[in-house]
């Protein structure tokens, strides 16, 4: 379901724990400093942007996932943007990635403002890799360096989904 100004508490609250339960993302445990009323601002913002989404997946009544799109704002740049998912670690391999993509590449196909989809995923995410190539993410680049963990650097990927139409192929003459 999309997010709600009224959701802020409760995804800070998921935001901190899901931070403690993965290095795949870009925040550990208290780094995502926002308060509830500057989330609260934030997720109403998305809201109403036509070029942002914010995605909340629940179990029972939990947050079990998240993912958020926000297109560029200049007319060069809005027909791209880049997104960024996290889930639960008791909710992995449950699919709840793979049906957040397909709501976000649905979504993008329906505005048909968006044309580019992208997203930067650490080197040695394996199945995260592999969920965006099933849906056509294909890699463009390599980032080195773009994470810092226990002493380490660990470079990225950036990947992209071209929503474009296929071109119409010309008939033989």
């Amino acid at each position: 379901r999309r997010a709600e100004p009224r959701d802020a508490e409760q995804v800070l609250a998921f935001l901190d724990q899901v931070a403690g339960e993965s290095e795949n993302i870009t925040f550990g445990p208290g780094e995502f400093e926002l308060s509830v009323e500057e989330e609260r601002a934030f997720l109403q913002k998305s809201a109403e942007s036509p070029t942002s989404l914010y995605v909340i997946a629940e179990i029972t009544g939990e947050i079990a996932g998240t993912l958020t799109f926000n297109a560029g704002k200049r007319p060069r740049l809005r027909h791209a943007g880049e997104f960024g998912t996290t889930v639960l670690r008791k909710y992995w391999n449950l699919g709840i990635g793979n049906h957040m993509l397909a709501y976000l590449i649905e979504w993008a196909r329906q505005r048909g403002t968006i044309r580019k989809i992208n997203l930067r995923v650490r080197v040695d995410n394996l199945p995260s890799i592999h969920l965006y190539e099933k849906y056509g993410f294909v890699q463009e680049g390599r980032i080195s360096r773009e994470f810092y963990l226990h002493g380490q650097f660990v470079d990225a990927y950036v990947m992209g989904l071209q929503l474009d139409p296929p071109p119409i192929a010309p008939a033989d003459a």
